[in-house]
């Protein structure tokens, strides 16, 4: 009888240490586009926008993922997009300055326009714009060429197709 509730013990202990709410051991790459974004007015200098992950991931990032953020800049000739990491800072020859950047949790995002100008004076700052989202394991992030897009996703493995679209 002994035996049987000793092995009882190290099998209910097996199963309940193998038993987590951790989140960390299931994270894996992934992206979205938002696209047609105006950027809301908060002051003259100021634009943001803002979103949970919900609408595009179905819930939350897992503890150990991080994000990276690329704003559309340009099309090529042949139509291929040009993305650009966030934060980003633009100099004008004229000495005003305007800078991208963004911040997250777990639960959302704020991606934010700064300049020492009044940007509706330059609204292709801050209407239809369209960011692709990039959420990276942590232990990956420092192993990419986060500047260029393309290694970004060569290197999560992530496809074109794999990208869900949502337009605003």
């Amino acid at each position: 009888m002994k035996k049987i509730l000793t092995l009882f013990a190290v099998v209910g202990l097996f199963a309940f240490s193998s038993c987590s709410d951790d989140k960390d051991n299931d994270t894996i790459p992934q992206a979205f586009e938002v696209k047609n974004v105006s950027l809301t007015r908060l002051t003259n200098t100021h634009y943001e926008y803002a979103n949970d992950f919900r609408p595009f991931i179905g819930g939350d990032l897992f503890n150990d993922e991080t994000l990276l953020i690329y704003r559309l800049t340009d099309l090529t000739n042949s139509g291929a997009p040009v993305w650009q990491l966030i934060p980003k800072t633009t100099n004008y020859d004229n000495g005003d300055v305007a800078d991208y950047f963004f911040d997250f949790s777990k639960e959302d995002f704020v991606i934010t326009v700064i300049a020492s100008f009044n940007l509706a004076t330059q609204t292709d700052l801050i209407n239809n714009q369209t960011f692709r989202v990039v959420i990276v394991p942590s232990a990956l992030a420092s192993t990419l060429n986060k500047n260029n897009y393309l290694d970004v996703m060569k290197s999560l493995k992530l496809n074109e197709s794999e990208i869900k679209k949502v337009n605003f």
